[in-house]
């Protein structure tokens, strides 16, 4: 039975982090857009079972891991540096300051 959280959704899977044993599998998600990311996440946990099954299925293991589905923050943590890093303040230190030698004078 599909979920009508899950219909239409583009999910992409950046990232999966396995535990030292491989029973767990944290997978971490985003929607295509970025739209609905908790309903998304919510969700496939519910489903998780299931999405065991089909990996089991189809990739013939005779075990598979426990999936935990997370919202991927990468994205939004790239923007943060960016913008940290285009900010006035780290601006002002990549510019040359007035006492610091030429590097073709030494």
């Amino acid at each position: 039975m599909l979920d009508p959280d899950l219909d239409g959704a583009f999910i992409t899977v950046p990232e999966v982090r396995m535990a030292p044993d491989l029973k767990i599998a944290k997978v971490y998600i985003m929607p295509l857009g970025g739209q609905k990311v908790d309903v998304v996440v919510e969700a496939l946990n519910r489903n998780q079972k299931f999405i065991r099954g089909q990996v089991v299925a189809n990739l013939n293991l005779k075990h598979a891991p426990e999936f935990r589905f997370f919202a991927d923050e990468t994205f939004d943590e790239a923007g943060r540096i960016e913008k940290l890093l285009r900010s006035d303040h780290v601006a002002q230190d990549l510019q040359p300051r007035d006492d610091q030698n030429d590097p073709e004078d030494i």
